[in-house]
């Protein structure tokens, strides 16, 4: 594994806080949208937007970049609030989530904002996007890597495991998917909706390279990413273990902040935490 400095991680964990931070300021902005699972994936979009990604946001169509497509497209704030943060388009923007005629919308649309990938909404639709980029890339000998963003509760659409399926099938070793286990969905726990244990084992089965780890620990998410990129013949799954709403403490772990409007005083207690907290 690649040795990634203290300085590197500190510094990752500096963006993903002010992630949090546009994600909170966004949503109440907007009087709608979803919380808990953008801010429980700050690390892993700070991770992969400074670190990660071969990506150039002044040439968003270079053909030689990586792919990244957000199948849980209603988890868009902390995908806009990376692409802000990263150069794609101005920070300001963010403020106007969700409004009419803005680029910003509920879910991803494509054609609206450069740097986009695909465009999101029905979930469970991701992987199968991505597989089908990444297996062009290696008919086309590119040397780019694709990154797929999946929630554990879309686990519960057929199309996905299809896809799961299809991606063994040709050992898409170009191809991560990043499973967002944070245990929730909008009408409850997953286990409780649909049990989807022992899903490291499902994934193993179909032929995955498989690396569970703390997706909101920076070092193991770097060090998953390295293990992604090492790994021949076979795709690989980070089964990153979240916490929903990570960041502000009223938020953790709550499943009704999937998505829920912000009473008066509770954003700007989100973000007094936030700015407030220990790095």
């Amino acid at each position: 594994m690649t040795q990634i400095q203290d300085s590197k991680v500190r510094e990752l964990a500096v963006v993903a806080n002010k992630l949090r931070q546009h994600v909170i300021e966004m949503t109440a902005a907007a009087g709608s949208g979803h919380q808990g699972g953008p801010l429980g994936l700050a690390e892993i979009f700070a991770a992969l937007y400074f670190h990660e990604l071969k990506h150039d946001p002044r040439n968003p169509d270079w053909p030689e970049r990586d792919r990244l497509l957000l199948s849980n497209g209603h988890a868009c704030p902390i995908l806009y609030a990376a692409m802000a943060e990263a150069g794609y388009f101005p920070v300001e923007e963010l403020l106007t989530l969700r409004k009419l005629g803005s680029r910003l919308q509920g879910h991803p649309e494509r054609t609206w904002l450069p740097g986009l990938e695909s465009t999101s909404g029905p979930l469970g639709a991701g992987l199968a996007q991505a597989i089908g980029i990444a297996y062009a890339h290696r008919l086309d000998g590119k040397n780019s890597r694709t990154w797929c963003v999946t929630s554990d509760g879309e686990h519960d659409e057929g199309l996905h495991w299809e896809a799961v399926l299809a991606a063994g099938k040709y050992g898409l070793e170009n191809l991560t998917c990043i499973v967002d286990r944070n245990g929730i969905q909008i009408d409850g726990r997953t286990e409780d909706v649909m049990p989807l244990s022992p899903l490291e084992e499902k994934y193993a089965t179909f032929n995955w390279h498989v690396i569970p780890c703390d997706g909101n620990d920076l070092r193991k998410i770097l060090d998953a990413f390295e293990g992604a990129k090492a790994m021949k013949g076979r795709p690989t799954v980070i089964v990153a273990h979240t916490v929903p709403g990570r960041g502000v403490s009223f938020m953790e772990d709550d499943y009704r902040w999937h998505s829920q409007v912000f009473k008066p005083g509770e954003a700007e207690a989100a973000l007094e935490e936030l700015r407030n907290a220990k790095l």
